[in-house]
């Protein structure tokens, strides 16, 4: 499609449209679910949308009939799903329409597009081929790898997208690590943080893994020079321990510096990029390469999902909706989302960044400051640990915000001991569904300490049990849950213009480090460093 034909998809101003003075409407008598004939058991039943071996329930939202007719018109006057069969397409989506911008295909989705339909324009097969490319090379290499037999470590270093998603998915996983392979990660630059991860490492059977897309950036370079001092230091030849992921042409894409070099493409973000080389390096090293196979089989069903033209078939599309039901609607500034599976402890953590980096954003698609509400702050730590830590506030804070709760039939270890006529597995069930109709029923009482107000909304998200193909489904629920979010707001979820201000400026002070005489040019950044001067 012309670049013409794109930006008339992309004029409408989301206040605007005839669907969200509707649900501006129908947001003065929001449904109250502290009514008791309100929260039914047919309710929970028929308030659920199933696919790809999840189940979002939303019955404990404060939606009824009438709001998600509403939220549905939204998506079609937005053109939600369409842009996101344009996104997987491989249209320019990556734009800010007259304005200098990256002007990027959005196709992280083509480096999961190898199983069944996959898509067939000429951007998205071409993007596919070179995906898979990759993960023949991948392929090949972790064969190489299990015949050497000679290493038990991989140490990972990146940051932001490089590291937080990578991390939560190994993590999310490690019940089903090899027992010869582990994976550490580093990716802040603060020295402690490196001599911690090579403290107990034995470097002659380590592989490190340097992940930046540039080849540039300051704190992965930066540790990874430290990680090559120390093999030297040991009397062993780095350049046959490291191995980059990077873009071709990079400065980082040095066959003689590295051991492999596999790529990354300018139409995959790195917060986009955990089904890409960053994440597949570490998750075939320590778990085989079938499983992450598999967690691409999983993310891809999730794919197909969205292109469902109905919410209530559409998983995240309807969590899209909801969340913007939420936010713009009933005028809530935060999500806490809470994995009740302590293997999904750093999942949170990847979501803020997905989420607050892609549509953290003030201006429209043609460049104009909106007036309304984006993206929303999000938090989150595993359940039942943060019952004990910020529920209070969920519960009885004067903030109201709504929490999506993720939990699993089943335990991954399959050892849930029972005590006292129930698993544990059963007790942490309890918890989740518990939480739940307490933040929506509240309950009165006489003592002003003890009431709960309720009406505050919620969602569950159930799979059976996780597994390398529940996880890939759940990242990409995510995923396309915030793209769709941002299609519906008409901004551009997909570059990060925000944090290069700061990277600037870092720069001009490490320039003032390592020569003070420029910090007579920059008075408050002098100013600063001398701060220092009295410890």
């Amino acid at each position: 499609m012309d670049t013409q034909s794109l930006k008339e998809v992309f004029t409408h101003h989301f206040q605007n449209l005839r669907s969200s003075k509707r649900l501006e409407l129908l947001a003065r008598t929001p449904f109250d679910l502290t009514a008791e004939e309100h929260l039914t058991a047919e309710r929970i039943s028929s308030y659920a949308v199933n696919g790809c071996g999840l189940k979002l329930l939303y019955g404990t939202q404060r939606v009824d009939e009438a709001t998600i007719d509403a939220l549905e018109a939204l998506a079609a006057e937005t053109n939600a799903v369409k842009k996101m069969a344009f996104m997987q397409s491989g249209e320019i989506l990556n734009s800010i329409y007259g304005h200098s911008s990256e002007m990027r295909a959005v196709l992280h989705t083509a480096a999961r597009d190898f199983f069944a339909d996959p898509q067939t324009s000429a951007a998205a097969v071409e993007a596919k081929n070179l995906a898979f490319a990759e993960v023949e090379k991948l392929r090949h290499f972790m064969t190489d790898i299990n015949r050497e037999n000679k290493y038990s470590d991989m140490v990972i270093i990146g940051i932001g997208g490089s590291e937080l998603g990578p991390k939560a998915i190994y993590e999310a996983l490690l019940p089903e690590k090899a027992p010869d392979r582990n994976v550490h990660f580093l990716g802040n630059i603060d020295p402690d943080a490196a001599s911690i991860v090579l403290k107990d490492l034995n470097l002659k059977s380590t592989l490190v893994v340097v992940v930046s897309k540039t080849g540039t950036t300051l704190e992965t370079r930066t540790n990874e020079e430290i990680f090559r001092n120390s093999f030297n230091n040991a009397g062993l030849d780095s350049n046959k321990h490291f191995i980059a992921v990077t873009s071709a042409k990079s400065p980082m894409d040095d066959k003689e510096r590295y051991k492999e070099v596999f790529h990354m493409w300018d139409w995959i973000g790195g917060r986009y990029s955990s089904t890409g080389m960053p994440g597949a390096v570490p998750l075939a090293f320590a778990y085989g390469f079938e499983s992450f196979i598999d967690f691409l089989e999983g993310a891809n069903s999730i794919d197909k999902n969205a292109l469902k033209s109905s919410a209530r078939e559409n998983l995240p599309l309807m969590t899209a909706l909801l969340g913007i039901w939420n936010r713009n609607f009933l005028h809530m500034p935060v999500v806490a989302v809470i994995p009740y599976a302590q293997s999904l402890g750093r999942f949170p953590a990847h979501i803020q960044q997905l989420d607050m980096e892609s549509n953290g954003k003030q201006i429209d698609k043609l460049g104009n400051h909106i007036s309304f509400d984006t993206g929303p702050i999000i938090f989150g730590e595993p359940g039942t640990n943060a019952q004990h830590s910020f529920f209070q506030l969920i519960h009885q804070g004067t903030t109201t915000f709504p929490t999506e709760f993720i939990a699993f039939k089943s335990p991954q270890t399959a050892e849930s001991h029972k005590i006292n006529g129930t698993t544990s597995q059963e007790k942490l069930l309890a918890n989740v569904f518990a939480q739940a109709l307490a933040l929506a029923r509240g309950e009165k009482n006489e003592n002003p300490n003890k009431n709960f107000p309720g009406n505050r909304p919620s969602s569950i998200l159930l799979g059976a049990e996780i597994t390398p193909y529940a996880i890939g489904a759940l990242l990409a629920l995510y995923e396309h849950k915030i793209a769709f979010q941002g299609f519906i707001w008409n901004i551009n979820s997909f570059d990060q213009m925000g944090v290069e201000l700061g990277k600037k400026l870092a720069n001009r002070i490490i320039d003032i480090f390592k020569d003070p005489k420029l910090g007579a040019d920059y008075a408050v950044e002098n100013a600063l460093i001398h701060q220092l001067d009295s410890f």
